[in-house]
C-alpha cells in the first residue's frame, strides 16, 4: 500500500472549511481508517494467496481457486473505497480553494482602488475562513450526498463480492483443477475481526453522513424562516414601516422629557 501523507495533507485542509459534523468524518476516516489500514490490515494479510494450502499440487490450480474466491484483495478494496469516498470531499476542497482565491484578488482589488469595488467578498474573510452558504453550501451537500452513495455502493458490494466473514475452506473446481480442490485461507478468525472491523467503520461514517446532511437541512430551512420573519410581520402591521417606526420614538422621546421636567 501507498504512502498516505497526500492525501492526508488535503484531506487536513478540508478540517477547516467543515462543520462539527464533517470534522468528526475525518477523524474517523483518518484514525480508523487509514491508521488502521496501514498499521494493522496490511500486515494481517500481507500476501495471503501464497499462504493459502491446497490439496493439489496442479501448476495454476491455487491462482484460479483464489481468483475465484476474492477477485480483489481486501486490502486493495479498502483502498479504492478510502479514495473514492474522500474524492467528493477534495472536489469541494477544490471549490472552496478557488473562492478563497477569487475574493482575495477581489481584496487587492479593492486595496489598489481605494475601496472603490463592485462586488464585495460574499463567503471568506482576510483569514481565508469560508461560510458555508450559497453555492458552497451546495457543493457541500452533494458531495456529502455523493459520499452516501459511495459508502452504500461499497458495503453491498463487498457482501457481494465475499461476504463479511472470512471462511477458513475454499472450495473450488475450476480449470486446470483436476478435480474438485479444497483450500484453506491463513489466520482466518483475524482476517474476520479486521472485515466486521472495517464494516462498523463504514455503517459509522455512512451514519454521520446522514446526521450531516440532516444537520445541513435544518439549520438552512432555520436561515429561511429567521430571514422570513421581518417581512411577514410588516406584511401583517403595514403601518409599521420604517417612517412611522422613526416617528413614533420621536414622540415617546418627546413624552419622556416632559414627563421630566
Amino acid at each position: 500500500m501507498g504512502d498516505w501523507g497526500f492525501l492526508s495533507s488535503l484531506l487536513d485542509k478540508v478540517q477547516s472549511h467543515s462543520t462539527v459534523i464533517g470534522k468528526v468524518w475525518l477523524s474517523v476516516l483518518f484514525i480508523f481508517r487509514i491508521m488502521v489500514l496501514g498499521a494493522g490490515a496490511e500486515k494481517v494479510w500481507g500476501d495471503e494467496q501464497s499462504n493459502m494450502i491446497c490439496n493439489t499440487k496442479q501448476p495454476g490450480c491455487k491462482n484460479v481457486c483464489y481468483d475465484h474466491a476474492f477477485p480483489i484483495s481486501h486490502i486493495r478494496f479498502w483502498v479504492l473505497q478510502i479514495i473514492f469516498v474522500s474524492t467528493p470531499t477534495l472536489i469541494y476542497l477544490g471549490h472552496v480553494l478557488h473562492v478563497i482565491h477569487k475574493e482575495n484578488k477581489l481584496r487587492e482589488h479593492m486595496k489598489n482602488n481605494c475601496g472603490e469595488m463592485i462586488k464585495h467578498p460574499k463567503y471568506s474573510d482576510e483569514k481565508g475562513h469560508v461560510q458555508i452558504k450559497g453555492n458552497l453550501l451546495g457543493n457541500y451537500m452533494t458531495s456529502i450526498f455523493f459520499r452516501i452513495i459511495l459508502e452504500i455502493a461499497f458495503i453491498v458490494g463487498q457482501y457481494y463480492l465475499y461476504g463479511f466473514v472470512m471462511n477458513p475452506q475454499i472450495v473450488c473446481a475450476r480449470a486446470p483443477c483436476p478435480f474438485t480442490v479444497e483450500c484453506y485461507m491463513s489466520r482466518p478468525t483475524e482476517k474476520t475481526i479486521f472485515i466486521i472491523f472495517m464494516l462498523v467503520v463504514s455503517c459509522v461514517s455512512l451514519l454521520l453522513n446522514l446526521a450531516e446532511i440532516f444537520y445541513l437541512a435544518c439549520s438552512r430551512s432555520a436561515r429561511r424562516r429567521a430571514r422570513l420573519v421581518p417581512a411577514s410581520a410588516i406584511a401583517m402591521h403595514p403601518r409599521l414601516d420604517g417612517g412611522s417606526l422613526m416617528k413614533n420614538e420621536k414622540l415617546s422621546l418627546h413624552d419622556a422629557s416632559h414627563s421630566t421636567a
